[in-house]
């Protein structure tokens, strides 16, 4: 009798034993997925890293429930980076002062991280990573740059590369 009320391992048709991924695992399945494994990877690294749990009533009933908060969270997000996209859109173009010669060529370059910086300035949160350049900006013009905000919402932004102005000599 204390055996049944005791959580048992459920055994799969391949001999292994059944769990249900609390996270999403590579190679293995995604969140809420049943998934059979061999006893050995899910006693000593599946369950004591919180990744998979028994298959009983309740741990299904709770993960259910904490996969609609992720998709809540997750739908929260996107609308956030609609929000951005929007406002990002709106900006005309941005300004960037470089070191260049007098033919417009800079000594360095405009990369990610300087687009990025620009945009923070503005209150716009785009990380380095966001920024998709084909490759660093090396002279002063205008440019289009694509902005990748993740859950494929994209943006563009005109950047105009500009020479530090040098104070004039006297």
């Amino acid at each position: 009798m204390n055996a049944l009320k005791r959580n048992q391992v459920l055994k799969g048709k391949h001999g292994g034993m059944q769990l249900v991924l609390t996270e999403d695992v590579a190679h293995l399945g995604k969140q809420g997925e049943v998934v059979e494994v061999k006893a050995g990877y899910g006693r000593n690294y599946l369950l004591p890293n919180g990744l998979a749990t028994l298959p009983t009533q309740h741990n299904l009933k709770l993960l259910a429930l904490y996969k609609k908060r992720v998709e809540q969270a997750r739908e929260a997000k996107i609308a956030d980076l609609k929000a951005l996209a929007e406002q990002i859109n709106k900006v005309p173009h941005l300004t960037i002062e470089a070191n260049a010669n007098e033919e417009g060529h800079l000594y360095g370059s405009v990369g990610a991280p300087e687009i990025s910086k620009s945009l923070k300035g503005k209150n716009l949160k785009v990380e380095e990573d966001m920024v998709k350049l084909e490759g660093v900006i090396k002279e002063c013009a205008l440019y289009e740059v694509n902005l990748n905000l993740g859950f494929d919402i994209e943006a563009k932004v005109k950047v105009m590369i500009v020479p530090i102005k040098q104070p004039e000599k006297k």
